[in-house]
């Protein structure tokens, strides 16, 4: 399932942190069937320790609590349009968020390394040609509107965010570089699989969903992709909620 025809990128140049699996992926594919030249992140050493195929992607080894790597990344990039900030997770080592510790690690995975990517990535994305100007594209969550108190670090993290975006989109209008981002809901993932069919996890988000159902990878991609086409030029610094309605009961 894929809505990628409906655009057409061809010769866009194209970065997906976490870009090999889950949400990530999804938007990846969907950028190359567009005819972008997609790069992509992922925490291991090469793409062939995946299970998908990426081949159809030039792929780049890349935590985002080290800077270092983050700055080199940026650095060698022959250009850039779009940067997909999606990379991001809860629990991390499977610690609990509420220690402060752990919370403070979340927020760093979840927060700082996408603004510090960003800002390494400023100065290509200033140059970019693209038709509708150069995009950022923040993946946030609808965890950012309401307490989610088994994940304080990441909740907190995905809120600051919506809030990262406004204040890059206003900062960087006047050098054509528009920043958006999508808040997704409840969607399979490798992330979301420990809920999956365990009814005391899952049926509350489902019985609360407007749509009645788990939202999946390829219900965003075609989102991001809008946000990223000259269909949205006069958008920036805007949130969009993709969660089945969730956020309006």
């Amino acid at each position: 399932m894929s809505n990628a025809a409906s655009f057409d990128f061809s010769g866009a140049k194209v970065l997906v942190t976490g870009g090999s699996n889950g949400i990530g992926a999804a938007i990846s594919k969907a950028f190359a069937d567009a005819g972008a030249d997609v790069v992509i992140t992922g925490t291991r050493a090469s793409a062939s320790e995946y299970d998908g195929d990426l081949s159809a992607y030039k792929y780049r080894q890349l935590e985002l609590t080290d800077k270092t790597a983050i700055e080199a990344l940026a650095a060698s990039l022959d250009g850039l349009d779009i940067l997909v900030n999606n990379a991001g997770g809860n629990f991390p080592g499977g610690k609990h968020e509420a220690v402060p510790d752990v919370f403070e690690e979340s927020v760093a995975i979840n927060l700082f390394g996408a603004y510090r990517l960003a800002v390494s990535c400023h100065d290509e994305l200033a140059a970019s040609t693209l038709e509708g100007g150069a995009s950022i594209i923040n993946l946030a969550s609808m965890g950012a509107f309401f307490a989610v108190p088994i994940v304080p670090g990441y909740a907190a993290g995905k809120a600051a965010t919506v809030q990262m975006t406004k204040n890059l989109a206003v900062t960087w209008a006047g050098e054509g570089i528009r920043v958006n981002a999508v808040a997704p809901g409840l969607i399979e993932s490798n992330m979301t699989k420990i809920m999956k069919g365990v009814e005391p996890l899952e049926k509350p988000f489902i019985d609360r969903t407007p749509l009645g159902r788990w939202g999946a990878p390829e219900d965003i991609a075609p989102v991001v992709l809008f946000l990223a086409s000259s269909s949205a030029r006069f958008m920036t610094g805007q949130t969009v909620l993709v969660d089945g309605g969730f956020s309006i009961t």
